[in-house]
């Protein structure tokens, strides 16, 4: 492990200034997290969401740099021991910065419409033998953690090359489905499995991400490029999971979806779980905040995030060899026996009257059908004969920025992943007008 204390910042402190003054970064925060974004009153979006993942996640990285930093065997090794102490923290809250990067706007159902459109085109032999069986599965299963690889890596047409230049470790960080499309096991699989990593066009960035951070090869006999996450995966993973569980809840109270007592029953618990946390020095401050109950619910949420920060922590302390031998198959937070039930009832109560809610459903539809849109449209535009290209669809060519133009000679996979690069980067607001001018609804 080389000195990276050169000048004012390490390289890791540059891997999070790089990301959190990045274009990408910014049109975060008109991507929809949960709830449509109402004029009265202010919710997360994925920006929110990213740096409050980030403030978790620096202090998963400190608590287990520090104890990693004690081990007898690292210890011995200054610049090892230097690293964990100082530098860990940093790795991974960078790494929680950049993990929402990839997905598209109107998240989930943004996803949805992408991979539906190719889908659709499974029957059109002529469209469909235009790519190998992996780049079909890419298409037909896109997916928001390798577009974020994608976005951190990929050389743009005039952008300077490397893409963001981050370290190995904050890439191999997020690196959360270690295989390719054609790899995975899908949702029945093992954790690591469940969904994929890189595209087939990133397949040689993704190669040397692994074999630089000596990430565990998990191909067993068959010809399979996939491996075992790389262990601070957990610790990105675990921030993300400690926010979203208990933020969502808090925006819901907000909008008035659930009530206050409803968030006290489900986040006190957690929050009594925690040994340094008195029930009575609990319910003084609840009492002298009842007069304003989102304050209450900002008190039992940041208790809450502690005392999961917490627990993640010494779960991953205990099953560290498991961790670093690559055969733990479980999310940290949920081997957090003492909040199981919490947890089940906090997922109860947000499939119910959250995920549910008119709102977001009617979000999820219009996205759904915004995306599928803008998607057939350039697709058709990219793929179209020369001719015929030049012809009927010269306009809707243009409006790609020059970052994403195609040579002639590219192959359909690369110039179908250039449309994709385009559409999965825009905003919500932007996709839904550029979706309108397309069609004549607005000028």
């Amino acid at each position: 492990m080389k000195n990276t204390e050169k000048g004012v910042r390490t390289e890791y402190e540059r891997d999070w200034d790089r990301i959190i003054f990045s274009s990408p970064f910014r049109r975060l925060q008109n991507k929809t997290q949960v709830f449509p974004l109402p004029e009265e009153v202010f919710v997360h979006n994925r920006l929110t969401h990213s740096l409050e993942v980030a403030s978790v996640g620096r202090s998963l990285g400190k608590i287990i740099g520090k104890h990693i930093s004690e081990i007898k065997e690292i210890n011995s090794d200054e610049t090892a021991r230097k690293f964990y102490r100082n530098n860990l923290k940093n790795v991974i809250s960078a790494a929680c910065l950049a993990h929402d990067l990839g997905n598209p706007a109107f998240g989930h159902s943004g996803e949805e419409a992408i991979s539906k459109y190719f889908k659709k085109k499974s029957n059109d032999d002529e469209f469909r033998n235009r790519f190998s069986e992996e780049e079909w599965k890419d298409l037909i299963c896109f997916e928001g953690n390798a577009n974020a690889l994608r976005i951190l890596t990929m050389q743009q047409n005039g952008k300077a090359k490397g893409g963001f230049r981050l370290t190995y470790s904050t890439l191999g960080s997020i690196l959360k489905y270690p295989c390719s499309s054609s790899s995975s096991e899908g949702k029945n699989g093992r954790k690591h499995l469940k969904k994929y990593g890189y595209f087939q066009i990133d397949q040689d960035v993704f190669l040397e991400v692994a074999k630089e951070l000596n990430m565990i090869n998990d191909d067993g006999e068959r010809d399979f490029i996939r491996y075992k996450r790389h262990p601070f995966v957990y610790l990105v993973e675990a921030a993300d999971d400690i926010c979203y569980n208990i933020i969502d809840l808090e925006d819901a109270h907000r909008l008035g979806i659930v009530s206050y007592q409803e968030v006290e029953d489900l986040l006190l618990p957690i929050v009594l779980t925690n040994p340094k946390e008195e029930c009575s020095w609990v319910s003084d401050q609840l009492k002298e905040l009842q007069h304003d109950r989102n304050e209450a619910v900002s008190y039992l949420r940041a208790k809450a995030i502690n005392t999961l920060t917490l627990k993640c922590a010494e779960v991953f302390i205990e099953n560290s060899s498991k961790i670093l031998a690559g055969e733990y198959d479980n999310t940290l937070i949920e081997d957090i026996e003492e909040v199981k039930q919490s947890l089940e009832k906090i997922n109860e109560v947000s499939v119910e009257k959250i995920y549910n809610y008119k709102g977001v459903v009617k979000l999820e539809l219009a996205g759904f059908r915004i995306m599928a849109g803008l998607v057939e449209d350039f697709v058709t535009a990219a793929l179209a004969p020369k001719k015929e290209r030049e012809k009927e669809h010269k306009k809707v060519l243009e409006l790609l920025p020059f970052q994403f133009y195609f040579d002639e000679e590219a192959s359909d996979y690369s110039k179908v992943m250039h449309i994709i690069d385009f559409i999965s980067g825009m905003t919500d607001l932007f996709a839904l007008k550029l979706y309108r001018n397309l069609r004549g609804i607005e000028i």
